[in-house]
């Protein structure tokens, strides 16, 4: 239900569509439907009206509408896989910014969260902002130690607007998908719990506060990238101070050359940023366009850095979406569909039942063209995004996190062929991919999750052969019953009793691992008759091992 508040703010985003000539957008909607015949009687209507393109029409729609408005766009704009291409590019001109609010404000609310007047805490507070967006603004500061920093502030009242912005958006939401099949098959509801949630993150400046220091602590002994400094004793939920940092923007080329920065090796260390943050660390700046990129001025001894600021949006990878990608890219590379196709249907990414051929037809389809080029002209951002669209009719919901990363992957790949045009993107990354595939998928990958889950499986151990003689007990005794009225109950039968080989076979080589383990606790103290306990302790562990391996084998 639609609060008063909110009807009016409705009635104001209506005369601001109609203002842009967008009075078809309100007549389609459920609630003017019925009056749809007003669209032609309108006095506006009467005579021909020159209007922009309709995609330029809706985002200066979207900024005249307010800040929350423009972060919809801004976060619309990586679902390309929804929108037409001409929105969505321009979507992405939307730029976050807003009129400042008076400095005399954010000083008041600097010492009412600190607790302390600015001037006992800085030698300089600035009240001219040094930029201004939606949700915070920044201001120049100089600590009594002589430190330069920059002081975030949260915008007075920002909260109360965003809130009654997103519950307008989720009520518009909830009705297209109730009334509209295209918004059943879109889910806008999930876009807008998508924003609720990056707005709200980005109210929390402690929370970007632990970005920031997350990152900088990944990148602590990187001679690549910097990462300025938190201030914590200063910072709270709406101030954070930083280390005011110094660098070239990385979109002045111009300036860059003067300074003597090489840009080939600017653009590659984009790339190589970028992906270490992805398939390392599994936690990436989300927001790397290039008004949070710059680059120290390289001097003798010190050569060029590169420095990111902004740290509102970060999102983390889990290890099924770095598989996901490292996976996808490689198979890519290799123009091997086919994989391609069979890695989504047997991790579950697409519905089951669905056919690896045709799936991998589909994907041949819109990708072949790509690949008549040579390889380092390919994007990488723009083949993920057609594995998206293409992934998406055969039912595959796409992750947010996945279409932040392919956003910021366009943004660098865009940053970089602007620095270097020869760019190759895929010769940066695919070392980054292969080396991440032989640490979790080969051998060693095997060694390391062993080693990990070792103290887990020993210590849930005992337990186990008490849960498989209940398990025999309850089907033995009927109270677990397997009913199939498919054709395949021939097949499922022969996979229980698989299954069932499987669990003797783990269940040996979990005894042999854990007698390897008590060996080895016993130290000094085992029995000389065996020799000392390294060799069988190795024994036993190898048979259990081997015996574990065999048992999650095909």
């Amino acid at each position: 239900m639609v609060r008063f508040g909110e009807l009016f703010r409705l009635l104001a985003i209506q005369r601001i569509l109609i203002r842009h000539g967008l009075d078809e957008i309100v007549f389609a909607t459920h609630l003017f439907r019925p009056v749809r015949f007003l669209l032609y009687i309108l006095p506006w209507n009467w005579f021909g009206r020159t209007y922009a393109p309709r995609a330029q029409r809706l985002r200066m729609a979207l900024e005249d509408l307010g800040p929350v408005f423009v972060k919809l766009g801004q976060l619309l704009s990586t679902r390309r896989d929804m929108l037409p291409e001409d929105v969505a590019d321009e979507f992405a001109k939307l730029q976050d910014r807003v009129p400042p609010f008076p400095g005399a404000e954010a000083r008041r609310i600097v010492e009412r969260e600190l607790g302390h007047p600015t001037s006992e805490i800085f030698t300089d507070f600035n009240e001219t902002p040094l930029a201004s967006a939606s949700v915070a603004q920044v201001h120049a500061a100089t600590l009594k130690d002589g430190r330069n920093m920059i002081v975030k502030v949260v915008r007075p009242g920002i909260v109360k607007i965003i809130q009654r912005d997103l519950g307008l958006m989720h009520f518009l939401a909830r009705q297209a998908e109730r009334y509209s099949e295209d918004g059943r098959k879109l889910r806008p509801t999930n876009v807008v719990s998508e924003l609720h949630k990056t707005l709200m993150n980005e109210l929390d400046l402690m929370r970007e506060a632990a970005n920031a220091s997350q990152l900088r602590r990944n990148f602590e002994q990187s001679e690549t990238l910097y990462v300025p400094a938190v201030e914590w004793p200063l910072t709270t939920e709406n101030v954070m101070v930083m280390e005011r940092i110094s660098g070239i923007p990385v979109s002045d080329i111009a300036g860059l050359r003067a300074a003597g920065v090489d840009l080939k090796w600017l653009a590659e260390a984009g790339v190589e940023i970028f992906f270490t943050q992805v398939f390392r660390d599994s936690f990436f700046h989300a927001d790397m366009h290039p008004g949070n990129i710059f680059v120290r001025r390289p001097e003798p001894g010190k050569p060029p850095r590169v420095m990111l600021v902004d740290f509102g949006i970060m999102r983390s990878l889990s290890e099924f979406d770095q598989r996901y990608l490292a996976e996808n890219f490689l198979a890519f590379l290799n123009r091997d569909y086919q994989r391609v196709a069979q890695l989504h249907v047997e991790s579950g990414w697409v519905p089951a039942g669905t056919r690896v051929d045709e799936f991998a037809f589909a994907i041949r389809t819109v990708c072949e063209p790509l690949f008549d080029r040579p390889l380092h002209e390919i994007s990488s951002g723009v083949l993920l995004l057609r594995l998206f669209q293409t992934a998406r009719h055969f039912g595959m919901e796409i992750m947010p996190q996945l279409l932040l990363l392919q956003k910021t992957l366009v943004n660098i790949e865009g940053v970089g062929r602007q620095l270097y045009p020869e760019l190759d993107i895929w010769r940066t990354a695919r070392p980054l991919m292969e080396h991440w595939m032989k640490e979790r998928v080969g051998l060693r990958g095997l060694i390391k999750g062993t080693r990990e889950n070792l103290p887990r499986w020993l210590d849930r151990l005992p337990e186990l052969p008490t849960r498989v003689i209940d398990l025999i007990e309850r089907v033995r005794d009927g109270r677990i019953q397997v009913k199939s009225k498919s054709e395949d109950s021939e097949k499922l039968r022969r996979e229980v009793h698989e299954t069932g080989q499987r669990i003797v076979l783990s269940i040996i080589g979990s005894a042999f691992i854990l007698c390897a383990a008590i060996i080895y606790g016993l130290d000094g103290y085992s029995p000389a008759m065996l020799g000392g306990a390294p060799w069988l302790t190795w024994f036993f562990g190898s048979i259990g091992l081997g015996l574990l391996v065999f048992s999650l084998g095909d």
